[in-house]
């Protein structure tokens, strides 16, 4: 077992072995000893999908009711009018060719990439570079989309996209330690609410396994799911 600080510890005679409530889970999180910075809190699920199945795999978008407690860094594939109206809702950089360029000469400092579909020619050679990142643009996750105004207002306000990972576990922001309980406990529920119904049709079995919901540098609080 690796090394866990004193502040780690007694946060983890805090919790209960057991899963909670979503309420219970935020308040106890709420009462571990903080960092000197405001951490964010994310939650853990495991799913019941086999993530080697391309047609059991779960992604989207999802704008959580408060927010992620950051501005998100956007930016857009885009050209004519719809790159204006990238501009205005708050992208920090607008291209086309020359924006892959400066993405395969190893820029990276963006959280969400947005596509026209008509800009589809130069992203496609992007995708080695921004899959390994989670940022490829994708229709399923709603990045590749005409209307571009609006997606990009959204992510710049907090929407966050998900993705599961190779072993069926799903890792999503859920706000800031620093946000009311009540806040909190509404974004997980609404996420959780918004998950279940994206069980593939070719899943077997109970499809929410575990949730567990932690912070930056806290132990995780195991969280009931049914």
């Amino acid at each position: 077992m690796g090394y866990r600080s004193k502040r780690y510890r007694r946060s983890a005679e805090k919790k209960k072995p057991d899963p909670v409530p979503i309420p219970e889970a935020v308040a106890t999180l709420k009462k571990f000893d903080g960092a000197k910075f405001d951490e964010t809190v994310e939650l853990s699920l495991k799913l019941g999908i086999d993530p080697k199945q391309s047609n059991q795999a779960v992604r989207g978008s999802f704008s959580l009711p408060h927010g992620i407690g950051k501005t998100v860094k956007v930016i857009v594939f885009a050209e004519g009018e719809a790159a204006q109206k990238a501009k205005q809702a708050g992208a920090i950089e607008v291209g086309g060719e020359d924006l892959a360029k400066k993405i395969l000469d190893g820029w990276l400092d963006f959280d969400v990439a947005i596509a026209h579909p008509g800009m589809m020619r130069h992203v496609g050679k992007l995708g080695r570079v921004l899959g390994p990142h989670g940022k490829m643009p994708s229709p399923k996750s709603g990045t590749v989309t005409d209307d571009i105004g609006r997606v990009v207002q959204e992510f710049v306000a907090g929407k966050i996209e998900f993705r599961n990972d190779d072993t069926g576990n799903l890792h999503v922001v859920m706000g800031k330690k620093s946000f009311p309980p009540e806040k909190l406990a509404a974004n997980v529920m609404a996420f959780l609410d918004h998950v279940r119904t994206l069980k593939p049709p070719s899943s077997k079995g109970l499809f929410l396994q575990k949730a567990c919901l932690s912070s930056t540098m806290s132990p995780g609080i195991p969280v009931t799911v049914s």
